[in-house]
């Protein structure tokens, strides 16, 4: 995805990888940095950067693999040991996606279903 010039020139090289984290991967790496603190979505978003209107999403989809946690406005990191596990499974999908190129199901074969459904 083509960045503009301002943040070419502004931004420091860590941050200019192709294949920067993942959505997901900034919210969860932020909350999972501070597991003694709980924040709002706008919280959230003023310390990643990740688009307002993606925050809640990311929160709700992270919430259903059990990651994180919510009460009221406020989200923080799951009680769980599988955080780091699913850090280092997000980087290794997202390289793979930026190696190879993202999967096309009409490649997989006959007898798959990309509805999940076997055929």
């Amino acid at each position: 995805m083509p960045i503009d010039i301002e943040r070419f020139e502004d931004s420091p090289v860590e941050k200019l990888r192709a294949g920067g984290k993942t959505n997901a991967e900034e919210i969860l790496s932020f909350l999972a940095s501070s597991p003694d603190q709980a924040y709002t979505p706008k919280e959230i978003h003023d310390a990643t950067q990740v688009a307002r209107g993606s925050v809640g999403v990311v929160l709700s989809r992270l919430e259903d693999r059990g990651l994180v946690r919510h009460r009221g406005e406020y989200w923080a990191i799951a009680e769980t040991e599988d955080i780091e596990k699913s850090l280092t499974a997000m980087a290794a999908a997202r390289a793979a996606t930026y190696q190879l190129g993202p999967e096309n199901p009409e490649e997989w074969g006959p007898g798959v279903d990309v509805d999940g459904e076997d055929s």
